[in-house]
């Protein structure tokens, strides 16, 4: 049973996708240019597949004949496909103009202009009507419905910088010693564009000499742009322009001048494009888009698959289960579910949307108001960026940029979100105790015993990504991929279960893994290369141990349990699978796809959903990907110019300069970078560029690596619950039909966790579980947690301090404990919630006073910070026991109503 939605004022499909559309500005598609994009998404999709199952080797292997080699493939021409493939999508599925833009208004009033000069009969009007029309035609797509070509024209130019990477790899070997101007020009590497070239030379455009290579760099760098400014907003497109013109003509800053520190060295353009475009080092194919070829990609796509499994839907009735007939249950799920989900998705507008579909209308028939609901799903939403294992992107950005092993990230990470969840838990119980709000009927909710039973697996696959990164220590591609892989035997176990199949089906499978291990243990390999040992066609490598032949087996489960159920479900295609409940988008995607070939039947068949299932899930990842891979790309240039210039440590300079030497304004001056540099770009874009900038500085004060990365983090993620630019909370207020400003002012209040608890953990470096040493910090051992003079003080009270300030802290954003509170006690809850979480910042802050007066600070030694946070601790449980005190003298008649936080 799911949560009955059919009194809430829930969202069609279509506004869900009218809100996305307004915000992201993406096109919705028909036809068969929605066919063309579906082939490109779904081969995008199985080329990161390959890459993470085979690495960057490109063959076909026949059984019984052998392995035919395809290709070999360097990372730079790995990387330049994987960039190819989201520049097409890119240019495909963002317009590059919908005619209300600044410059289109302008150019929109030249026809008429024109015409009321010369009148509308004047052949000069005539023609600027045609071009003006032309031009329209050509470029601009109002309605977001059509491809246009001058989108064609772009995603073919973009196929020919990746193409002469893969082609012509050796002569790009050769840049870095003669130079990228040395290269080949155009006539000579295409002979049959001679006559075109010698035509264009003779009259003055000197194409014959300029090197094919650095007209490529030029048109990929330009592209890239381009898509940028379509996917991600004029902003990104202009800052990152604005680095690429200060690499060339940064030098002419004087050095002598107060921005003397920024001047750099002379740059020619063709170095600036071969740094740039070529090297993996720096620019547009860097380490970010390595993170994504390797790791992001694979994990967007695991996500889509999860979702489209059914298991997003099955996850969230769990939480209004377990939560939803509780005070404020429907909010509390809603934390819970949007958390989880947007830990999957990386995209706080994408699962504002879609979860909060569910959610906010369900927050809303309870008794939330429609700002306070579309303010929690868009907070915790948000949030999720920051909730292991996955972290969306971030967690993988990190272990690149700073060489942590996967696990201990995630171990430093989980404390610290795990109390920013507890604060919204807290929040949203507060404000149902601030307006009455109680649950849902039980009757409106599955039964938490039964539900489970009916998807416990769909915890599978999260069980086995933690023990093949933690446990087993595979690489994170690695682990991506065998946990998609274990995604697809499950819904194929699923789709192929029923009473009459059951027995064959579970027969097939153990029979055939008893065979692979029967197989590994005599001759070392698989069943195929078994038979062709039998066969004398090759030869045998020596068999396994039988506990090494078990683990290969075993190993090999998930494709044996694809192959079995494939097979079970050709064997018997008309059937029922009354364990698979896959997500709507699958269904509908079936229905539509056996419609337009003419075959509706095709949708009912077990079978043909599966492989819709597949499909749209591929289809899923690489359209959610598309936009992150630009992303990446883009992003890539700043950090490139800051390491290829010798910016990096004039930059640092600057910024202490500019802060004064002080941690304090450091650290504030750093956080309100981070939610500039967010507002309206994805979390990774401003992870990199802050990173790239800030992240030498805070380092070098002493913060852990770890630290400062996830300090940036959880900074840049407020953007997208701040005002003027709020993006999720304005998603948030689409779905939820309420005031986005007001939506987006709750949403900021319910996220200043975000804010306290990273300073906590800068602080407190225990609360991420990390020990500085002199060689560095590293992840807590038993021998630190056996010493409890180290423990106890540097782990134990910092943490305990962190969750008892997010609980004031949430008393003082709602207003409202057991009963209201006035402005005096908010304060005293506020000042009680910095002492318990960060009692270092107000030394700091009375060290900076002091220091204006020539006086010294104080020490901020355990005796003082365990001092104020038992201050702090008293304030709490004094004022926690007067609001007690006052519940039996409330007035029914005198309650708040719901969202007046």
């Amino acid at each position: 049973m799911s949560v009955d939605t059919s009194k809430a004022d829930d969202i069609s499909d279509e506004e869900q996708e009218e809100i996305l559309q307004e915000i992201e500005h993406r096109r919705t598609l028909r036809g068969v240019a929605l066919v063309v994009i579906t082939l490109i998404a779904i081969a995008f999709s199985a080329f990161q597949m390959w890459i993470a199952a085979r690495g960057y080797r490109f063959g076909v292997a026949f059984p019984f004949v052998g392995e035919f080699q395809i290709a070999s493939l360097q990372q730079l021409q790995v990387n330049a496909i994987h960039v190819t493939f989201a520049l097409v999508l890119g240019f495909l599925l963002f317009p590059s103009s919908q005619g209300d833009g600044f410059v289109s208004r302008r150019l929109g009033t030249v026809a008429p202009a024109v015409s009321d000069q010369f009148g509308a009969d004047h052949p000069l009007a005539q023609l600027t009507d045609r071009l003006a029309r032309g031009v329209r035609w050509a470029a601009v797509d109002s309605s977001l419905t059509r491809i246009t070509p001058i989108d064609i024209l772009l995603a073919v130019l973009s196929l020919l910088p990746a193409h002469y990477i893969v082609t012509e790899f050796d002569e790009i070997r050769r840049l870095p010693i003669f130079g990228i101007h040395a290269a080949r020009p155009i006539q000579e590497v295409y002979p049959v564009l001679e006559p075109i070239v010698t035509t264009v030379a003779a009259v003055g455009l000197p194409l014959d000499e300029i090197s094919y290579a650095y007209l490529l760099g030029i048109l990929g760098i330009l592209l890239v742009l381009e898509a940028t400014r379509r996917a991600l907003g004029a902003l990104l497109m202009t800052l990152v322009g604005l680095f690429i013109v200060y690499a060339r003509w940064g030098y002419h800053i004087p050095r002598d001048s107060v921005l003397g520190a920024l001047s750099i060295p002379v740059e020619s353009w063709g170095d600036i494009v071969y740094n740039l475009w070529y090297t993996t080092e720096a620019g547009v194919f860097s380490t970010p888009v390595s993170v994504s070829v390797r790791f992001i990609y694979i994990f967007i796509l695991f996500g889509a698959f999860l979702e489209m499994s059914g298991a997003g839907k099955w996850f969230i009735d769990l939480a209004y289960s377990l939560t939803g007939t509780r005070k404020g249950g429907p909010a509390k799920a809603s934390v819970v579910s949007s958390g989880f989900m947007g830990m999957l998705s990386g995209s706080s507008i994408a699962n504002t949307v879609t979860t909060g579909a569910f959610t906010i209308p369900l927050m809303k028939r309870s008794g939330y108001s429609p700002e306070f609901s579309g303010a929690v799903e868009s907070s915790s939403s948000s949030g999720g960026q920051v909730l292991p294992p996955v972290m969306g992107a971030a967690a993988f950005l990190i272990v690149e940029f700073t060489g942590t092993p996967y696990p201990d990230v995630i171990v430093a990470a989980t404390l610290p979100a795990l109390a920013f969840f507890f604060g919204m838990w807290v929040m949203v119980h507060f404000e149902a105790g601030n307006g009455d709000i109680g649950g849902l009927s039980r009757v409106d909710l599955p039964d938490p015993r039964k539900h489970f039973r009916q998807g416990w697996f769909y915890l599978l696959p999260l069980v086995l990504l933690l023990y093949f990164l933690i446990v087993a220590r595979f690489s994170i591609n690695r682990a991506g991929w065998y946990t998609i892989v274990a995604v697809i035997a499950l819904i194929s176990l699923l789709a192929a279960y029923e009473e009459r199949t059951r027995l064959p089906l579970v027969g097939g499978i153990v029979g055939l893994a008893l065979a692979q291990c029967v197989a590994y243990t005599v001759y070392g390999t698989g069943l195929l290369t078994a038979g062709e040992i039998l066969l004398g066609i090759a030869d045998p490598p020596g068999g396994l141990s039988f506990s090494a032949g078990a683990y290969a087996a075993v190993s090999d489960l998930g494709t044996i349990t694809i192959l079995v159920s494939v097979l079970v479900l050709l064997v018997w295609p008309q059937r029922d699978a009354p364990l698979l409940e896959l997500d709507e988008q699958v269904d509908a995607t079936a229905q539509a796809s056996a419609e337009q070939i003419g075959r509706p039947s095709l949708a009912d068949t077990t079978l043909y959903r599966f492989g819709t299932f597949i499909f749209r899930s591929m289809e899923s990842g690489a359209r959610t990907a598309t936009t992150v891979v630009i992303a990446v790309a883009a992003a890539g240039v700043i950090p490139g110019v800051i390491s290829v210039s010798g910016l990096g440590p004039n930059l640092n300079a600057l910024i202490l300069t500019v802060s004064g030497e002080s941690f304090l304004l450091l650290l504030l001056l750093s956080g309100i970078a981070a939610i500039i540099f967010g507002m309206g770009m994805p979390t990774t874009v401003m992870y990199i560029i802050l990173i790239a900038m800030l992240g030498p500085t805070l380092e070098a004060f002493g913060i852990p690596a770890l630290g400062a990365h996830l300090y940036i983090l959880y900074f840049g993620l407020m953007a997208d619950v701040t005002p003027p630019v709020a993006v999720a909370a304005f998603a948030g207020a689409g779905v939820a039909k309420a005031d986005e400003f007001a939506t987006a002012t709750k949403a900021f209040l319910l996220s200043l966790n975000k804010i306290l608890v990273p300073f906590a953990f800068v602080f407190s470096p225990g609360i991420l579980l990390l020990r500085q040493t002199d060689n560095g910090a590293r992840v807590l051992t038993a021998s630190d947690v056996t010493s409890l003079s180290y423990f106890v003080p540097e782990v134990v009270i910092p943490i305990l301090g962190m969750f008892l300030g997010v609980y004031a802290l949430g008393v003082t954003i709602i207003g409202h404990q057991y009963a209201s509170i006035d402005r005096f006690e908010r304060v005293a809850y506020a000042i009680a919630s910095i002492l318990l979480m960060v009692p270092d910042l107000s030394l700091l802050v009375a060290d900076e006073l002091l220091g204006l007066f020539g006086l010294p600070g104080p020490v901020t030694a355990f005796y003082m910070t365990g001092g104020l946070r038992l201050v702090g601790l008293i304030m709490l449980a004094l004022l926690s026991f007067r609001n007690r005190s006052r519940v039996p003298d409330e007035e029914p008649k005198n309650t708040p109503a719901p969202g007046d936080a």
